[in-house]
């Protein structure tokens, strides 16, 4: 705790306390803002730690089952009906806001497009890779807004952490103690001025 340099008087006093009313007001709305930020920072990361998991195994049946249409077509084929894959997806990206927050919803655009190879010379495993390929690509942009989201959060939560630490070890502690000094020197000033009144009367 730190004494702030001011001079001792009335007009100190006053100011100091309501300084210190309003950080204790604000150490109270930060702190709410804490502990819901909290809760919505946990409940985000259990959603994208879902969803990643989710991502992740249909990545891993997707890759499973390419392998077995390139063992069964052969690579050359396979890379020749690769080529009419779309190199590009589109995506919206909205954002809505949380606790002053900006979070981000993204989902892809134009629709879900159909095979785009002929079906003669392809088998029946590419077209299942196809099919999980594209429930991957469906499910990246929300899985991207949980993650994101996080992030966001998590700084946000980080950013007000700091506050909260800093009003209630830094600033409400030196108001304290600032006002306790100012308070002790009045009170002795009055005291010293009651017994010079005292004794001015005495000599009288």
């Amino acid at each position: 705790m730190t004494i702030l340099k001011l001079a001792p008087t009335r007009s100190n006093l006053l100011r100091l306390k309501s300084s210190l009313k309003f950080a204790r007001e604000g150490y109270d709305i930060l702190d709410k803002k804490r502990e819901a930020l909290t809760v919505e920072l946990l409940a985000l990361v259990e959603k994208a730690e879902a969803k990643q998991k989710e991502v992740a195994e249909l990545m891993a049946t997707a890759y499973e089952t390419i392998e077995v249409s390139r063992l069964t077509m052969g690579e050359e084929k396979l890379s020749w009906v690769s080529l009419s894959v779309p190199e590009t997806l589109s995506v919206e990206i909205v954002n809505h806001g949380m606790m002053g927050v900006p979070l981000p919803k993204i989902s892809s655009t134009g629709g879900k497009p159909g095979l785009t190879y002929a079906m003669g010379d392809t088998t029946v495993a590419l077209d299942a890779a196809a099919r999980y390929f594209q429930m991957v690509i469906e499910e990246i942009p929300t899985l991207t807004s949980y993650q994101i989201s996080v992030h966001r959060m998590a700084k946000e939560l980080k950013k007000t952490q700091r506050r909260v630490n800093a009003l209630s070890r830094i600033f409400i502690p030196d108001y304290e103690e600032t006002i306790r000094y100012i308070e002790d020197t009045l009170e002795e000033q009055d005291r010293e001025e009651l017994f010079r009144l005292q004794w001015l009367r005495a000599k009288q």
